[in-house]
């Protein structure tokens, strides 16, 4: 269980992490040039792109967790662990209730942010899939 646990934890340091860096790029420089939706939807393959290799990254690290369950359990904890940081720190450091920070969302980007997070949760069972895909056809 510590591993699943401190799998989740990389695997949401990482993309929040990533998601940090580019939302210090992203705020100053290209919502004031290209408005909040299309600055999000900028931000969102890149996203894609960490997401991808941050679940190889852990599977491989930790590869007590190479299993359809746990792989499983690691992707939603390290969902449950970005949702709660990002309206955590929504309502404190924009002194939002939480009800005017999801309604301020961009409906677009909002909703392509959504997927993107439901692809977070799955990527490292999908990792897994595709490897033992692999292994089976080789």
């Amino acid at each position: 269980m510590q591993k699943i646990i401190r799998a989740g934890f990389l695997y949401f340091a990482f993309v929040l992490g990533t998601g940090f860096v580019l939302g210090s790029f992203r705020v100053p420089f290209l919502v004031p040039r290209l408005g909040e939706r299309w600055a999000e939807l900028a931000e969102m393959p890149i996203m894609a792109f960490v997401i991808f290799y941050s679940a190889g990254y852990i599977l491989r690290r930790f590869p007590e967790i190479n299993q359809a369950g746990t792989s499983l359990l690691v992707g939603f904890l390290a969902l449950a662990l970005s949702v709660f940081a990002e309206l955590g720190l929504a309502t404190l450091l924009q002194e939002q209730t939480l009800v005017a920070y999801i309604a301020s969302r961009d409906k677009v980007s909002g909703s392509v942010y959504l997927v993107l997070l439901l692809v977070f949760a799955l990527m490292p069972w999908l990792r897994l899939r595709k490897n033992e895909y692999l292994k089976v056809i080789s």
